[in-house]
């Protein structure tokens, strides 16, 4: 229970869930872009402050970059080659800034950066389906300067569907519900579905790539999202983030770029605007130190994740529209799940499908909370 509890402490300090600054150290980065006239120093990014092992950037072009170049004979093949190349092993930058805000006596917040290296691996490639896995692989340095780990945890997932006509949405207030698109709408689209470490659902929203001049961009339409992690431990002002947002490929990696809005849900169905945002996460392909540990842990707790997802299409086909729990019992759902899989990781017998089955239908329906799908919010 002592290396879970552990596990859960490093989960929430590289999923943003805490606001970390040193208090030992001043740094003064320089100019804060968007407010030119603020106090450097009270300007000062805040986020994780953990020291990582240094990384050796791969610079070259990557495969899957010279591959996106080559002719294909359709738009739906390129596209694949786009989000086929979001695989491989990165370091990645969470940068954010909050550019305006709508609040009487409005002050702006400190920015956020973090950064941390993660593996993406591809878990089903098909003609029209596409899934790719996120895994934190992070090595840390003591005091002394000595190198620990790696440290592997499960981190976040997307699945690209094309022509997707039904999508999951978030309504706000830990709510979500399905919407059926008409095909016109999707004609020619992807879908992107992200899903939060549990592999419980996030958003999903309909984008189109773009391959003009040879550089290939995923525009999104606009949707609404759960308040991130590096937001709802400090933010209590708001409960939902609106925004779109484009994902590019790089000659050695991508960039994530989204234009944000943060909503506040009053009674009676009021929408406000409280801030908005940029933000910029880029992923940098790397090739030292090797990430490929995430693919080792996968091999022995991908079934049972599989099993977590399939439960999960379980319950949106018998439900249109529910909430989830934020706890049940003390314990988080991520929590329940990552204890499950820690034990498969440190076992030397076979997996018990069954078992892992029964475990992971058992722990969702604890925290799912059926909704009336005619009382929640538009989308």
């Amino acid at each position: 229970m002592s290396r879970l509890i552990l596990f859960s402490a490093i989960f929430v300090l590289f999923s943003h869930a805490q606001d970390v600054e040193k208090k030992d150290e001043k740094v003064v980065r320089g100019h804060v872009f968007a407010w030119p006239f603020s106090d450097i120093e009270k300007m000062q990014p805040r986020g994780g402050t953990s020291r990582g092992q240094d990384v050796v950037l791969d610079e070259k072009p990557s495969d899957q970059w010279e591959r996106l170049q080559k002719k294909v004979g359709s738009k739906i093949e390129k596209d694949r080659r786009a989000i086929l190349a979001l695989a491989g092993s990165y370091r990645v930058s969470f940068d954010f800034i909050e550019t305006m805000g709508f609040t009487k006596g409005y002050k702006p917040p400190k920015p956020y950066f973090s950064w941390g290296t993660e593996h993406v691996q591809v878990l089903a490639s098909e003609d029209h389906f596409i899934s790719l896995q996120h895994t934190l692989v992070m090595y840390f340095k003591d005091e002394d300067g000595k190198e620990m780990g790696p440290m592997v945890m499960k981190h976040w997932r997307q699945d690209w569907s094309y022509e997707d006509t039904n999508l999951q949405t978030f309504r706000g207030n830990s709510t979500w519900a399905d919407v059926k698109v008409k095909p016109r709408k999707v004609k020619g689209k992807w879908t992107q579905a992200v899903f939060q470490v549990d592999d419980s659902p996030r958003y999903e929203v309909v984008g189109e790539w773009d391959h003009t001049g040879g550089i290939s961009i995923w525009r999104s339409d606009s949707c609404w999202r759960p308040l991130p992690r590096r937001e709802f431990s400090v933010r209590s002002d708001y409960q939902v983030l609106q925004g779109v947002h484009e994902l590019t490929i790089t000659t050695n990696g991508w960039v994530h770029t989204q234009q944000n809005q943060k909503l506040s849900l009053g009674k009676g169905g009021q929408v406000s605007i409280v801030g908005q945002e940029l933000g910029i996460n880029r992923y940098e392909r790397i090739s030292d130190p090797s990430l490929m540990a995430a693919e080792t842990t996968w091999e022995k707790t991908g079934e049972y994740w599989k099993e977590v997802r399939e439960a999960w299409v379980e319950v949106y086909q018998k439900h249109p529209a529910f909430s989830l729990k934020s706890e049940v019992d003390g314990k988080k759902l991520y929590q329940l799940h990552f204890g499950y899989a820690m034990k498969l990781e440190g076992s030397d017998e076979a997996y018990d499908a069954q078992a892992g089955k029964a475990h992971a239908k058992q722990t969702i329906a604890k925290f799912v909370q059926p909704v009336d799908a005619g009382k929640v919010g538009k989308y």
